[in-house]
């Protein structure tokens, strides 16, 4: 029989990492989930038991080369990469923005996606498979207050494009995922910056969100789990460069400061 899959998850072990993680667990794939809280790691593998998990911080070179020494001795192969470490970064007008928030929400959204993809595209090459990066709709529109987080969204696109035009030779696709606004905490608390950075209550910041899409929803990360499955899957086998919405159809991320 052959091998089953292996997938790695950076952010792995809570919201859209985690929901990743047990979408792919139940079809059939090995799991390996790294993430910067070690408590969160603990509470995730209590519930995805068949999972393995490294703690890292995805910003940091040396923590990403163990993860991948972990990921090689517990499977010694590698078919899928999600590269989900993210942080919302501050909210403020441009002018604003200390440039050590800048650095921090680069090294963490942007960097820690080349540490992840230079140590994953060896064991990659060796049978193809799947790179995913997890950006945001932020990354088609932009997004006033949230410039170093847009910066990086953007720029994951711009490297799936062009990691898909490098690695499509050695059966290597990828792409972006690019969702809308994800119910949870982490939602909530980006509302409540921008609510404050506003002066406006969190539901009127809220409603505003809810108007920019099509559909006047919130997804879930179970949708964006769903999105990567279908991205790995024989599906989607010659799916590649793509940037693909999973936000009930982001009509623009408004310029409302006036």
């Amino acid at each position: 029989m052959p091998e089953k899959p292996v997938a790695l998850i950076t952010a792995g072990a809570s919201g859209i990492g985690r929901a990743i993680a047990d979408c792919l667990l139940k079809n059939d794939y090995r799991v390996h989930l790294s993430d910067v809280n070690p408590d969160t790691i603990g509470e995730c593998l209590e519930v995805l038991t068949t999972a393995t998990a490294s703690q890292a911080d995805a910003s940091k070179v040396g923590d990403v080369d163990r993860v991948f020494e972990d990921l090689e001795s517990h499977y010694g192969r590698l078919d899928v990469l999600v590269n989900n470490v993210g942080v919302a970064g501050p909210t403020a007008p441009v002018e604003e923005i200390d440039p050590e928030e800048w650095d921090r929400t680069i090294s963490i959204d942007l960097s820690s996606a080349f540490y992840a993809v230079r140590r994953a595209v060896p064991l990659l090459k060796k049978q193809g498979g799947s790179i995913i990066n997890i950006a945001s709709n932020a990354a088609m529109s932009g997004l006033p207050l949230r410039s170093p987080y847009t910066a990086s969204k953007w720029a994951l696109i711009g490297l799936a494009k062009t990691w898909a035009m490098e690695l499509g030779c050695n059966g290597i696709r990828v792409n972006a995922i690019c969702p809308g606004s994800v119910n949870g905490p982490r939602i909530d608390g980006v509302i409540d910056k921008d609510a404050q950075q506003r002066g406006l209550s969190a539901d009127a910041v809220r409603d505003v969100y809810l108007r920019q899409s099509s559909m006047r929803v919130f997804v879930d990360a179970v949708d964006v789990a769903e999105a990567v499955r279908f991205l790995c899957s024989p599906a989607g086998r010659y799916i590649s460069g793509q940037s693909i919405g999973v936000d009930g159809h982001t009509e623009g991320l408004s310029n409302w400061l006036d």
